[in-house]
């Protein structure tokens, strides 16, 4: 098959024809107005997005665990570009939880004129390169990846969903939001969870006890998770993902990327990354080099 199989573009975006449409994102763009108690998650693919999506109603709603016990989680903290986004908005009572894998320029003009926050997660790249390849492998709506050396280099050109990983980043850390957005890291969710809770719940403005911080932190954990028929994605059609090939909730670790790339695919890497981040104000909170974490984003 080829890639226009699977993919359309949409002003140069690379986006899946199974979950989005042209009707889907036009909608989003034009028709969509935002609140100004909104809660927006924004990451790349394969950044934390199903974590968000678990940890944001139970902020919003003081600890209650109803929406994520029976409510699936797409329906629950809807894509916002997503095809199933037109019929769900209707039904999501406010503050309402939202998530989008968008860069920051197509965002609409409701969301600029609004008092919505939004919470960008970012991940190190090199985790979301693998992350994404089982992604692709177990996904019989995206392009075969091909080998591990042919994915490492779709993934570095923005041959996939959502384009380059540098484009999206750089387009969140331009923007004119001011206290409306904060900075978080995949890596800084797995180090303290709870503490990530409590900076996401106060920037929401919730007051959350400790007992409830802690609640929201456990049944948040990537084990609960798992476990959790409505957040797992097992109740997904075969058609449309092969758990065989890969669990969609697979490890929920940081640094399974030195299982992964060969000391030259790494090099290779952190080039073209250094490369298109030259000369930026934001300073990456991992090095591509090396295996330390920083825990805040110098934005």
């Amino acid at each position: 098959m080829s890639i226009d199989e699977f993919y359309f573009m949409h002003h140069g975006l690379v986006l899946p024809k199974e979950t989005h449409s042209q009707e889907s994102v036009r909608f989003f763009g034009q028709e969509f107005t935002f609140k100004d108690d909104d809660a927006v998650a924004v990451t790349y693919p394969k950044s934390g997005t199903i974590w968000m999506q678990e940890i944001l109603p139970l902020v919003l709603n003081g600890g209650d665990l109803t929406p994520i016990h029976t409510i699936l989680n797409w329906d629950r903290v809807p894509w916002l570009e997503e095809k199933r986004f037109q019929t769900l908005v209707d039904q999501l009572a406010s503050p309402r939880a939202l998530v989008t894998h968008l860069p920051y320029q197509f965002m609409p003009p409701s969301f600029f004129s609004s008092k919505a926050k939004v919470i960008y997660v970012m991940r190190n790249p090199k985790d979301v390169i693998v992350s994404s390849y089982y992604f692709y492998q177990m996904a019989k709506f995206l392009e075969d990846p091909g080998s591990w050396d042919e994915f490492i280099g779709k993934f570095l050109k923005g041959r996939v969903m959502f384009g380059k990983w540098t484009d999206h980043v750089k387009s969140w850390m331009h923007t004119q939001l001011g206290d409306r957005i904060i900075y978080i890291t995949y890596e800084q969710m797995i180090q303290d969870l709870p503490a990530t809770v409590r900076l996401i719940s106060e920037f929401l403005g919730k007051n959350l006890s400790d007992e409830v911080i802690e609640k929201i932190a456990h049944h948040c954990s990537f084990k609960s998770m798992q476990s959790n028929v409505m957040s797992n994605f097992s109740l997904v059609s075969d058609k449309y993902m092969d758990s065989s090939k890969s669990q969609f909730l697979r490890k929920g670790v940081a640094g399974d990327w030195k299982n992964h790339f060969s000391s030259k695919q790494l090099a290779h890497i952190s080039s073209v990354i250094y490369k298109e981040l030259e000369g930026e104000s934001f300073a990456l909170p991992w090095s591509l080099d090396g295996t330390a974490v920083v825990t805040n984003v110098d934005a």
